[in-house]
């Protein structure tokens, strides 16, 4: 054999001793058995060698890197991991399975964790016997915030709210007139707008028929006659005069000229047409005086609202003179008929006005504390789920268990519901991430759909 021949020889010896060690190490790692040789199951997504990223197909990094495959078995947590399903077991509660947490028709019978990294959700025994109640660890519920509250029996007000003006109460007004034609000599110094009181004069007045009368009177005093007395003091009455005039005449046993004439009540001078030296017919309007301590709101409620609005409830009025200054009072009368034109109905509310702040004709806003007073069962408006037709509630049934529950409600007012069915005193409610929980349980039972059709 030359020389040439028998180096060639040996480098392809050394060339095929070479690539069998290679290949040896290359397989070496899947037959030795190493931690690796537990990874088990089928990929169930990528990630990134440098970095917190994750992706369903293979795929390369910015710097050129391959994605390392994650098989099944593999742990790979993105969060703390709550203790082992140890916990639930020792409340003697056994789990069936676990569930996709995204809600696919996939079930493992052991821990395990979705493409994304989340853990499937346990199924347990008693929830599978209760497809109504859905269960919640407590890692989950103190992430999400749910928060409930018991229900309980209070009075809820429906608030019915409506514009009104302040108007003055027709039973507090008086009218200056005379009953007998007579003249004003004098008018004291009272212009509208002025506060009197009663019995304070108002003016001095001359009638010959009250000369007349008051002749009669002092003549029948003094011939002691007792059977005329009483007829000709009422023919003094029936003229206008009040008590007091008529005790000073008898008491002078004298006519006088003029009477001065009182006022007959407290109030402001809201009208005078009376003027020195005038003459007065009977009845004319001289004095128009207002009483304003206590004065009347005319507020006008939808047709909607009049069944829920009854006497003696309190209302609220609010001006806008005094925005910051609210005003109570009662409902003192609703109005026997409607307004054609608005269908609206009114509604008296009677209010007092000791400062004599509200004047009349102002505008105000009325809201009326509708509803009855007496306690109902009653859960906060932001418990209740409104789907439209139906309305529904999450009920706490502890340890972290759920009820989605349909009820029927009543009146609304003050942030409370009236519960007037599907729920009994003391029944806790969610009143927070109730919206997360109906979504969950909606998803349990569309699972469930599923997993019966399946089996069928």
């Amino acid at each position: 054999m030359s020389r040439v021949t028998r180096i060639i020889s040996t480098v392809l010896v050394v060339a095929t001793i070479g690539g069998g060690l290679l290949l040896w190490r290359a397989k070496a790692p899947e037959q030795m058995p190493t931690a690796q040789s537990r990874r088990t199951g089928p990929i169930i997504y990528y990630r990134d060698p440098d970095g917190p990223f994750y992706s369903a197909d293979p795929k390369r990094n910015a710097a050129g890197k391959d994605y390392i495959a994650v098989r099944a078995s593999e742990d790979v947590s993105f969060e703390d991991k709550p203790p082992e399903v140890a916990q639930p077991q020792s409340s003697g509660r056994r789990i069936l399975y676990y569930r996709n947490p995204m809600g696919l028709p996939d079930t493992s019978p052991v821990p395990k964790k979705d493409p994304m990294g989340m853990d499937y959700v346990p199924v347990y025994e008693d929830e599978a016997r209760d497809s109504s109640t859905l269960t919640i660890s407590p890692s989950r519920l103190q992430k999400t915030g749910v928060r409930s509250e018991p229900i309980e029996l209070r009075a809820v007000t429906v608030p019915v709210r409506a514009a009104g003006r302040v108007d003055f109460d027709p039973r507090r007004t008086s009218v200056v007139a005379l009953r007998f034609e007579g003249f004003i000599e004098s008018v004291v110094k009272v212009a509208e707008g002025d506060y009197v009181r009663k019995g304070q004069p108002l003016m001095r007045v001359y009638g010959p028929d009250l000369s007349s009368a008051a002749a009669e009177y002092v003549a029948v005093l003094n011939a002691h006659s007792a059977a005329r007395v009483e007829g000709a003091r009422r023919r003094l009455v029936n003229l206008g005069l009040d008590d007091a005039t008529i005790a000073s005449i008898a008491k002078s046993r004298r006519v006088p000229r003029v009477i001065d004439w009182p006022a007959p009540q407290d109030g402001h001078v809201i009208e005078r047409t009376a003027l020195s030296g005038m003459r007065a017919a009977p009845g004319e309007t001289l004095f128009r005086i207002v009483d304003h301590s206590v004065v009347w709101i005319l507020a006008d409620i939808p047709e909607r609202d009049v069944e829920s609005v009854r006497p003696g409830q309190s209302a609220t009025i609010r001006t806008r003179s005094y925005p910051d200054h609210p005003f109570k009072g009662r409902v003192a009368l609703i109005y026997p008929h409607l307004n054609m034109e608005t269908r609206t109905a009114r509604v008296r509310i009677e209010l007092p006005n000791p400062d004599g702040r509200l004047l009349g004709d102002m505008f105000a806003d009325v809201e009326i504390e509708a509803g009855g007073r007496e306690k109902v069962l009653a859960a906060p408006e932001g418990a209740i789920i409104d789907a439209g037709k139906r309305q529904i509630v999450i009920v706490d049934k502890g340890e972290g268990r759920f009820e989605p529950r349909e009820v029927k409600m009543g009146r609304r007012g003050e942030g409370y519901a009236e519960i007037t069915h599907g729920l009994s005193q003391g029944d806790r409610v969610v009143t927070s991430a109730n919206f997360l929980i109906d979504a969950e349980s909606n998803l349990k039972a569309a699972l469930q759909a599923l997993d019966q059709g399946a089996g069928k």
